[in-house]
């Protein structure tokens, strides 16, 4: 999945990932991190999604990063707001009040830009990539978040060779795997979704479930 492959779903608004409302299992999980009101939540691979308004709402400081401009620029004009643009090493940076949202590749992002980032929250990025881009992304990118951060990971299990990634099945053994040496794993709720979910079932998929984890930085 190259970055190419994914500004053109966003082109092409093949973005059935993108969820009209925010994540009720962000809501449900969330009050368990116990986070300060003004703590700074850090979104990778963003997109338009609503949880970052949910953030925001909270009191929550922002920091999304998305590779495609059509996301986030779509995301300020659907809530009107009318961000202020500014360029840096990282991409263009968009800021409306709580939230600044990144245009560039979140591979680019450091320690230094990370570094009062309190919490993560990966809802959809660690199962938009396969394996290789998976032990980039969480070997080279959630090594620079600060020690004691901590967040909320979700992902999905269906049996892999019923249907063609993304979304990708990310099982319990390889979060551990992947995690497991800088950060601590929890798991908090496995939820079985496939009579929710039509597309799934339509592909032939006979069996679908949603992780959620609970991550804190050693």
């Amino acid at each position: 999945m190259e970055a190419e492959f994914w500004r053109q779903r966003w082109q092409d608004n093949q973005i059935g990932f993108h969820q009209d409302r925010p994540s009720p299992l962000l809501l449900k999980h969330w009050p368990s991190l116990a986070l300060a009101v003004d703590s700074r939540v850090f979104v990778p691979l963003a997109g338009k999604t609503l949880d970052m308004l949910w953030f925001a709402a909270q009191g929550h400081r922002v920091l999304g990063v998305e590779l495609s401009r059509i996301a986030v620029e779509d995301f300020f004009a659907e809530h009107g707001l009318r961000p202020e643009i500014a360029e840096s090493r990282y991409g263009l940076h968009y800021r409306a009040g709580a939230i600044e949202l990144i245009c560039g590749d979140a591979f680019a992002l450091d320690a230094e830009l990370l570094a009062d980032c309190a919490a993560v929250f990966d809802r959809a990025a660690l199962i938009a990539l396969p394996p290789p881009l998976r032990r980039r992304y969480a070997g080279e990118l959630y090594p620079r978040l600060p020690q004691g951060c901590r967040g909320l990971l979700i992902t999905l299990e269906y049996p892999q060779h019923e249907k063609q990634g993304p979304p990708f099945c990310v099982g319990e053994q390889e979060v551990r795997a992947l995690y497991a040496r800088d950060w601590g794993v929890n798991t908090l709720e496995r939820r079985d979704i496939l009579a929710q979910q039509p597309s799934f079932v339509a592909e032939g998929v006979s069996a679908l479930e949603t992780i959620v984890y609970a991550l804190e930085r050693r």
